[in-house]
């Protein structure tokens, strides 16, 4: 299931409690770790691997980390809630904190970020069934979770126990594991195959499973939810969480002697000793830490901080250093999220209406100051698989009267649109605060076209909550994304019209779901590309979705003690001081020469350069 990035941005977060200050050091067992007993019926053991796999592997790829790199340090970041969970299943996990927790939790194999060929991380070797569903794994026997004991093939065969028991209250997950991947064999405790449903190209995406604990988690039970919801599961990532407080802090510790450190990808990488979230409610208050140097880094992506705010004497005086990096990835689907199972959008003619009734370029222009890009659907940054027909609707007053009038409405007193005493007035929830400017210009502007908006802010674990329970009529959000389109979780009907699934329009329309089905099942990535364009036309053509805007680039401030390599990021990095991130997080490191000589020279007056840095190393977009 798709993490929430809720563009929007659902920086989804709470707690409350704490655990102890530790690096969850818990010394391995003994004795020899025991062959799991009662071994799932999704795994299936056998005595040998079949004759003639062609084992493949890559240390060929380019690094991406700088050799200059340095270990230790403290990252103070913020959050705006807490997490409502460190379950990464089930009720309200469905959050961006869950990405820090996911991020420390390798695969079997990762995917190059600029080659995007495959690359280990706990598997050292793969090969592909000759049956084109199956792959097969051997891994690195050094592999441990964080409280010490081996990773086995067994851990990976629990996942599909895991994710298919009805326990944890995931029927996203139910669904797809036991769908889309049929099981996993057992040869012994380094080496398994995963076999898919079918066969499909881009089968490596479907194949690589993360491992689950089972040694932890135990027999599930109707319990899981509320038992777990704030245990620290075991990882295998560079990080884990140490220490929290309900409401105010997470803490995550790297692990010193890490089994994956001197692996050739993650060479120096993750070098910061501690990362530290503090609860931080407001965004204006954020950045006044920041000012202060109680928060090390700041997202400066929205104009009026890259282009006014960081005016301050700390980037004149050069202490904080501001730098533009472009990407060339997947887009998130940022926009409006219409609820069909709402009256005011049961028509589609409204939703239409409602569309020309949004002037995005008006936004784009005035209060972006036309940094940002008008997107044009939900499945931009794809290659083949983004459509290049389906375009935005545009701001048109005429349009909309067009159809309204043909739903039957007519202007009111007050010139918006009415129908039976009835008033075409449409509720938006938002979590944040920087996206209040957007939604006034778009409010007084829909109201010319005869729309009312009323917008509701909320915080963002109310927000995230009101939206995963369908009881909004229009959310003004976005998704994270991933290699490939994903459809089934936000379009199919099987997820529609029940709470806490992605279908968050409560899209039912069966011509789609055959398509969605095809999508999935397809054995031709030819097809495959054909059939995600028809897909997204229907979704165009329903009109549920209204983009926004896209950002290709990231724009960062940071203090000068902060350092990246060269080239600061890698052609699909989205945060440049992402900690986690096997694929492109980590690359940063802090340097305590720097810090010294920086708060010395604050303290003496003493002022350095201003750096502006602006990479376009992987820009596609071009100039407005």
């Amino acid at each position: 299931m798709k993490k929430l990035n809720l563009v929007f941005i659902l920086l989804m977060f709470f707690l409350f409690g704490c655990l102890n200050d530790s690096e969850n050091k818990v010394s391995p067992e003994k004795e020899e770790i025991k062959e799991i007993e009662n071994v799932s019926a999704v795994s299936h053991v056998k005595e040998k691997l079949p004759a003639g796999i062609v084992w493949l592997s890559n240390d060929s790829d380019p690094v991406f980390a700088s050799p200059d790199a340095k270990k230790g340090g403290i990252m103070h970041s913020a959050i705006m809630t807490f997490p409502l969970t460190f379950r990464v299943v089930g009720p309200d996990s469905n959050s961006s904190f869950r990405g820090a927790v996911l991020s420390n939790q390798l695969s079997l194999i990762g995917i190059h970020p600029d080659t995007l060929n495959i690359i280990p991380e706990i598997a050292l070797s793969w090969a592909f069934g000759k049956d084109k569903k199956t792959m097969y794994f051997k891994l690195n026997p050094d592999a441990v979770w964080s409280d010490g004991r081996q990773v086995t093939a067994y851990d990976f065969a629990y996942t599909l126990e895991f994710m298919r028991s009805k326990h944890i209250i995931a029927p996203w997950y139910n669904d797809y594991f036991s769908k889309e991947i049929d099981k996993v064999i057992v040869y012994d405790k380094t080496t398994l195959a995963v076999v898919g449903t079918k066969a499909e190209p881009d089968l490596h995406l479907k194949l690589a499973l993360t491992p689950t604990p089972k040694h932890f988690y135990g027999k599930l039970d109707k319990v899981f939810v509320r038992k777990y919801n704030w245990k620290i599961a075991p990882n295998t990532g560079a990080y884990q969480i140490s220490e929290f407080k309900k409401g105010k802090y997470v803490r995550f510790k790297r692990k010193k002697e890490w089994w994956g450190k001197d692996l050739l990808y993650f060479q120096n990488r993750f070098n910061v000793d501690t990362v530290l979230f503090t609860v931080i409610r407001d965004f204006n208050m954020l950045w006044e830490y920041f000012k202060k140097a109680r928060i090390d880094v700041f997202n400066i992506t929205l104009p009026k901080y890259w282009h006014t705010k960081s005016k301050d004497s700390i980037f004149k005086n050069g202490y904080v250093q501001k730098l533009w990096f472009f990407n060339d990835t997947q887009r998130s689907a940022s926009g409006m999220w219409l609820n069909m199972d709402k009256d005011i959008f049961k028509s589609r003619e409204i939703r239409y209406a409602f569309a020309h009734s949004l002037n995005i370029e008006k936004v784009i222009k005035k209060v972006l100051r036309n940094d940002f890009f008008r997107l044009e659907h939900g499945f931009v940054g794809y290659g083949p698989y983004s459509s290049k027909i389906v375009k935005a609707k545009k701001f048109d007053i005429l349009k909309t009267a067009v159809y309204m009038e043909k739903a039957g409405w007519t202007r009111g007193y007050d010139g918006i649109w009415v129908n039976k005493n009835r008033r075409f007035s449409v509720e938006v929830v938002y979590s944040h605060d920087e996206y209040t400017p957007q939604l006034v210009v778009l409010k007084e502007e829909a109201k010319l076209a005869g729309v009312e908006l009323r917008l509701q802010k909320l915080d963002s674990s109310a927000a995230y909550k009101k939206i995963m329970e369908k009881k909004h009529q229009a959310a003004w959000m976005g998704w994270s994304t991933s290699l490939r389109p994903q459809y089934w979780e936000h379009f199919h009907s099987v997820n529609a019209h029940k709470p806490q699934t992605n279908n968050i329009t409560n899209t039912d329309d069966s011509g789609i779901d055959i398509l969605i089905e095809k999508y999935r099942n397809s054995l031709s990535e030819d097809e495959r590309v054909a059939l995600s364009l028809e897909i997204q036309v229907k979704i165009d053509e329903i009109g549920v979705f209204i983009p926004s805007f896209m950002i290709p680039y990231t724009r960062v401030a940071y203090w000068r003690w902060w350092k990246l390599p060269d080239l600061p990021g890698t052609r699909r990095t989205t945060s440049l001081f992402e900690p986690f991130s096997s694929t492109t997080g980590g690359l940063f490191w802090y340097d305590s020469d720097l810090h010294d000589e920086t708060k010395e020279a604050m303290g003496k007056g003493i002022k350095f350069n201003p750096v502006t840095i602006v990479d376009k190393t992987y820009k596609t977009v071009s100039d407005k």
